[in-house]
């Protein structure tokens, strides 16, 4: 797939968001409209992904999008997650759950990667770190353009560095997960000053991602050098979102007021609606995904529950703008509102 041509004619990015969001149906009418439709492999069997793929691909989809966690780090020690186990038991209570299992997992890397190979997705990304050359490699040699996401100059260097074909650069205000490789130093910088850094710094193209919710913020990243916008809040209250309902009404709720970054639900820095949660767990661990798998069940019995206090309700700093439209009609939206703000449409 030919990266640059795909994002001169489909420069609205939909952002694969993980945990059920980016539905195949949300995919497809993401890339029907002119945009380019992510699916999220993360937290998700080979198996299950091989079936999103064959869902987008049945509905008469063919041009769209898979991103991928890239794992890193090493197992946290037993007594960091003992800790906040204990920690944890309080919600446990209130929710009549049990905290889960700290297990520490590649999320299938290898099966994910083999899958992807076989099944010739147009473009795949790569969030939390690069893959090695010989695995871009692979997908290129597939057919696939491959795009990893970067938060700082570094990052975005070494994935060129390493061939891939595009840079996905994320912006502080992005909702869900940061994806910086190393969760401790990220680049934590507004999109806006660090887009044109990157733009000089590689030679391939760059996709911006952080906080874009309207056609003027599309056209203002165009304008620093991206040669498309990407955006996951916008999609959260589309009909053709998986989010879960109380998610979805959190977002329109006056009472959720702010975002902020958090590693209470999984050990990773993600930002998400300030809630009761991430209050009281403001000193969680950094250990990835063991505290993902901890908090799981505590999770599902919120949004069992219908309560947003507890959820994980990942949010970009825009997230008031996000409406209940659907998908096609906001791509539609974005791509006239560039337009009329002087970018191309």
């Amino acid at each position: 797939m030919n990266l640059p041509e795909l994002l001169r004619a489909r420069p609205i990015l939909q952002a694969p968001m993980a945990g059920g969001t980016s539905t195949p149906a949300l995919v497809h009418a993401v890339s029907g409209a002119g945009g380019l439709g992510s699916l999220a492999a993360g937290y998700l069997s080979a198996e299950a992904l091989a079936g999103q793929i064959d869902a987008v691909r049945g509905l008469g989809t063919d041009v769209f999008g898979v991103n991928v966690f890239v794992p890193s780090g090493s197992p946290a020690p037993g007594s960091v997650t003992a800790a906040y186990r204990s920690e944890l038991a309080g919600d446990a209570r209130r929710l009549g759950a049990e905290v889960g299992p700290a297990v520490y997992d590649d999320d299938a890397w290898d099966a994910k990667i083999d899958l992807l190979v076989s099944s010739a997705v147009p473009v795949v990304s790569f969030t939390f770190g690069c893959p090695s050359a010989a695995v871009l490699e692979r997908l290129r040699a597939a057919g696939s353009a491959t795009v990893v996401t970067a938060t700082t100059v570094e990052e975005a260097r070494t994935a060129a560095a390493r061939s891939a074909d595009g840079v996905c650069v994320q912006g502080v205000e992005a909702g869900g997960h940061r994806a910086t490789f190393d969760p401790a130093h990220g680049d934590d910088r507004p999109l806006l000053e660090l887009l044109p850094e990157v733009v000089r710094t590689v030679g391939v193209p760059v996709i911006a991602a952080g906080g874009l919710m309207t056609g003027e913020d599309v056209a203002a990243v165009l304008a620093a050098g991206a040669s498309a916008a990407q955006s996951g809040t916008a999609f959260l209250r589309c009909p053709e979102s998986g989010a879960q309902a109380p998610h979805k009404a959190a977002l329109a709720d006056p009472a959720f007021t702010r975002t902020s970054l958090t590693r209470a639900f999984t050990g990773r820095p993600a930002r998400g609606l300030t809630n009761r949660f991430m209050d009281e767990h403001r000193d969680a661990p950094a250990a990835y995904p063991e505290v993902h798998h901890m908090t799981r069940p505590l999770r599902a019995a919120a949004a069992k529950a219908a309560d947003p206090e507890g959820m994980a309700l990942w949010a970009g700093t825009g997230f008031r703008l996000a409406r209940e439209l659907p998908a096609a009609d906001l791509v539609a939206e974005l791509r006239a509102g560039a337009a009329e703000a002087g970018a191309r449409p």
